[in-house]
């Protein structure tokens, strides 16, 4: 190929990524830069701007608020991520066995991920009201809750998290449960055949071809989990507002309450980059203790 062919080539490439180059710098690595001058300054949306280097990164170290919000952030992870992961697999194992039910399970195990967050915080929030809601009165019906006993959701810290728990696995199971069952289906027939010739039960293919198998899957549904976990925010604050005082407050409804209710964009844009710290540091790990269970699978 000549080189007028070659500059052609290369020029009319650029001409196709050029947009795309405009666009991601505009929206994505520009609010990036913006983001961490704004963390290195007390800026408010009205007064002077201050340059005050780290002491926004510093301040946090100190702010019990923010420890408190943080801790709350990563129980909320280490609750609902195992128990998702474990929902979505069940899951998967059901909607994966051949009979006539498996197309509509699918669609009943996938239809919540559809609606929008206020829709589902919404249905959440009326499910778990007291007196008139479907729990307290399930559980009046079957005889565990005492007719004159009330149990308050949504006004008792750690029902309140068993409530937020229970809907966000219910909202979001359904993705994972996609993965698992597009893993699932691409185990060939044929293993199952040679496992059940050699007298492995189906217990025995579960543990012993299945599970092992659904690594990697089981790895990108865990990260992708707690990376959703540690950014929740909406269904958490349409649910409980962030309490009963404080106690369901997540790290980025306190930052967006520092951000646009104290105006201190400053300290809130720094809190945003110490989350995607955590996060970015979170990922590396997952990747390390993938790649070295690969490596253990090998041998």
């Amino acid at each position: 190929m000549s080189k007028k062919r070659k500059r052609k080539n290369l020029l009319a490439g650029l001409g196709f990524i050029l947009p795309f180059f405009i666009l991601y710098t505009v929206f994505t690595i520009w609010p990036v830069i913006q983001g961490i001058y704004v963390s290195l300054h007390k800026w408010s949306l009205m007064g002077k701007v201050k340059f005050v280097g780290f002491d926004n990164y510093i301040k946090f170290l100190g702010d019990k608020k923010f420890l408190d919000a943080l801790w709350h952030t990563t129980y909320f992870v280490l609750i609902t991520t195992p128990l998702l992961v474990i929902m979505a697999l069940i899951l998967a194992l059901f909607a994966n066995r051949p009979n006539k039910l498996k197309k509509g399970l699918r669609i009943c195990y996938y239809l919540p991920s559809v609606l929008s967050i206020s829709v589902a915080a919404f249905i959440a929030k009326y499910m778990f009201t007291p007196y008139r809601g479907f729990i307290n009165g399930f559980l009046h019906f079957i005889k565990v809750l005492p007719p004159d006993r009330e149990l308050q959701w949504l006004n008792e810290s750690g029902l309140a998290w068993s409530a937020i728990t229970t809907m966000t696995i219910w909202w979001t199971v359904g993705f994972s449960m996609l993965l698992y069952l597009s893993a699932l289906q691409d185990i060939s027939p044929q293993i199952y055949e040679a496992a059940s010739i050699d007298g492995a039960a189906k217990r025995q293919q579960l543990f012993s071809i299945v599970l092992p198998l659904l690594k990697p899957t089981t790895y990108l549904v865990v990260l992708l989990q707690v990376i959703a976990c540690f950014k929740v925010f909406g269904q958490i604050y349409m649910i409980t507002g962030g309490g009963p005082a404080g106690s369901t407050r997540p790290l980025i409804q306190y930052i967006y309450e520092t951000a646009f209710k104290k105006n201190n964009m400053g300290y809130a844009a720094a809190m945003s980059y110490v989350l995607f710290l955590i996060l970015v540091v979170l990922t590396i790990v997952q990747k390390v203790i993938e790649r070295k269970g690969a490596e253990a699978d090998e041998f």
